[in-house]
């Protein structure tokens, strides 16, 4: 018996510490966060929205599905890259270091700042559509 109460005040426990849960309706979109919030907290798999500059132009990924990689700095100095699929969406062309960007996309947490994905449409309408903004036009 003693088992059983225990075993019940533990789960009590971690649904406490677990937050409130987030309940999404069909065809919703899940809650934003920022960059910060999502690297301070560890989290991936996070839509955030936000804006930055460009700190370094990378190679492109040309490993599978094609991506045009850069760095952004943020405007708390955290940094993001950017992993844009150049297969779904149109390439950033003229993209050059200082070049300020918006962007909507997937955060996945690293201790280097976290990359940013998904910020194209989703031909399967699976994800929510990302985006990124560059010199008066949209990307997606």
């Amino acid at each position: 018996m003693m088992t059983v109460l225990i075993r019940w005040c533990v789960l009590l426990c971690m649904l406490c510490l677990a937050g409130p849960a987030v309940s999404l309706a069909a065809g919703s979109s899940p809650p934003e966060a920022t960059a910060a919030q999502a690297f301070e907290a560890h989290q991936s798999d996070v839509l955030i929205t936000g804006e930055g500059v460009v700190f370094r132009i990378l190679s492109d990924d040309t490993r599978g599905d094609r991506h045009q990689r850069f760095i952004l700095r943020l405007a708390d100095g955290q940094t993001l890259l950017v992993a844009h699929n150049i297969d779904l969406a149109p390439r950033l062309d003229g993209l050059e270091r200082g070049a300020h960007v918006r962007f909507r996309g997937e955060y996945v947490w690293n201790a280097r700042g976290g990359v940013l994905h998904w910020t194209h449409h989703d031909p399967r309408g699976r994800h929510p559509d990302g985006f990124l903004e560059y010199d008066g036009r949209r990307y997606q």
